[in-house]
């Protein structure tokens, strides 16, 4: 069996379209056409469904890829590794959240660099956990960090660790609300009061309410910026109120630059996920930072 062939439906079955699948592969979308035909010719079965938008693979595809893709992923690591180089050093494509990604994966895994011997370098990329699972599945990225647990068979998740969220604002906002006033009146308490948020949805801020308070919250944003590390720095400010991750916000609550509104007796949570494409913790690299982020998460209170 032709292994550019292979190569092309493999890239087919994780883009789940031809023309995506095209532009991976720098080919016109009737030569990736027409080498998914060739080889269901080969095969005598069909592969693909097509859609309206896209593809999706039959149960053979889905079959095919999932013996196919861990091979063809060590070949394409062989051939940019290249044999005569020295091989000691690996590079670690990872892709995540931004602020989880740059406060607690990235000096974990920095520890496995340098002039220790340990020989692994690090590419990283930030996007949301559509684009993040996206550039996985396309073979862009090696490991990926993301709150949505990915569907389907292709892609592998682990969960990594849960972030406690915290409703937090500036003392004088504390002030103006009063002790107790939250635990009181719920989120009556709130109303009226600015917003800092990271979309004009309110993303945080309506998970919490819906978790904590059994409500949607009746503010809109004041600020809107897409950075939980700025919407910290615009919270402690005093622009408004902001849930925030707890690790996020530890140092600036120890110091009293920001203030819990609330402490309720369960916390909202949210779930991060360690994710590879099936098969590829096969390879060193990909596995050894795997298994150091989960060790390491471990400790993260």
């Amino acid at each position: 069996m032709d292994l550019a062939l292979l190569r092309t439906f493999v890239t087919v079955h994780r883009a789940g379209s031809f023309t995506r699948a095209a532009a991976l592969l720098g080919l016109s979308q009737p030569a990736v056409t027409s080498q998914i035909r060739t080889l269901e010719r080969q095969l005598g079965r069909p592969l693909f469904l097509r859609q309206a938008r896209g593809v999706t693979p039959t149960t053979i595809g889905d079959e095919l890829a999932h013996k196919a893709a861990p091979h063809l992923d060590a070949l394409v690591e062989i051939a940019e590794t290249g044999l005569d180089e020295d091989s000691s050093l690996r590079t670690l494509h990872l892709a995540g959240p931004p602020e989880f990604t740059a406060e607690r994966a990235l000096p974990a895994l920095a520890e496995l660099t340098g002039a220790d011997g340990q020989g692994l370098a690090l590419r990283a990329s930030f996007g949301n956990a559509d684009e993040t699972l996206e550039g996985l599945a396309a073979g862009h990225h090696d490991l990926a960090i993301t709150t949505a647990r990915p569907r389907g068979a292709l892609l592998t998740a682990t969960p990594l660790c849960d972030e406690e969220h915290v409703l937090v604002a500036a003392p004088r906002w504390a002030s103006r609300i009063g002790p107790g006033k939250v635990r009181r009146k719920g989120a009556h308490a709130l109303e009226n009061l600015p917003v800092v948020e990271v979309h004009e949805s309110l993303p945080f801020v309506s998970r919490y309410w819906a978790s904590v308070f059994d409500s949607r919250p009746a503010a809109s944003g004041t600020v809107i910026v897409p950075d939980l590390r700025a919407v910290l720095a615009c919270a402690t400010t005093g622009a408004g109120l902001a849930v925030l991750p707890r690790y996020l916000c530890a140092s600036e609550l120890e110091r009293g630059d920001v203030v819990a509104l609330h402490e309720p007796p369960v916390p909202p949570l949210r779930t991060y996920f360690l994710v590879v494409r099936t098969g590829t913790l096969a390879m060193p690299h990909i596995a050894r930072a795997h298994e150091w982020l989960l060790r390491t998460a471990a400790h993260w209170g």
